[in-house]
């Protein structure tokens, strides 16, 4: 019985030993000349990539930068020569000028006017 017992332990180990995971060893990964190329050449490809988009979206910004104050600045101009065209009109009245002739005076005879028709 002793036997038994001292060969269940033995047999035991031998399983414990064998269930225990095994150290795997970490294998060095060796990089041909091509591969390094490869990498390098992708590497600086990207590099130039972000750079070139950067540099476009940088300038697309200032275009439309541009194109806003340049917008801002027609709509102001229109402004002013909708203001300038209502104040032509305000001062180019018949009532106005008739006023301003008598002032300066000038007389209405009316056998001297001509009606022109556009």
């Amino acid at each position: 019985m002793a036997a038994v017992r001292i060969q269940q332990k033995v047999q035991q180990r031998e399983q414990h030993v064998q269930r225990a995971p095994k150290k795997k060893k970490k294998q060095n990964i060796r990089w041909t000349f091509g591969e390094k190329m490869v990498f390098v050449s992708f590497l600086a490809f990207s590099l130039y990539s972000s750079i070139t988009i950067v540099s476009n979206q940088f300038t697309i910004y200032n275009i439309n930068k541009e194109v806003q104050q340049l917008q801002a600045d027609i709509q102001e101009q229109q402004k002013q020569n909708r203001d300038l065209y209502a104040q032509v009109q305000e001062l180019s009245t018949y009532e106005r000028i008739l006023a301003k002739a008598r002032e300066l005076g000038l007389t209405l005879n009316e056998n001297n006017v001509k009606v022109v028709q556009d």
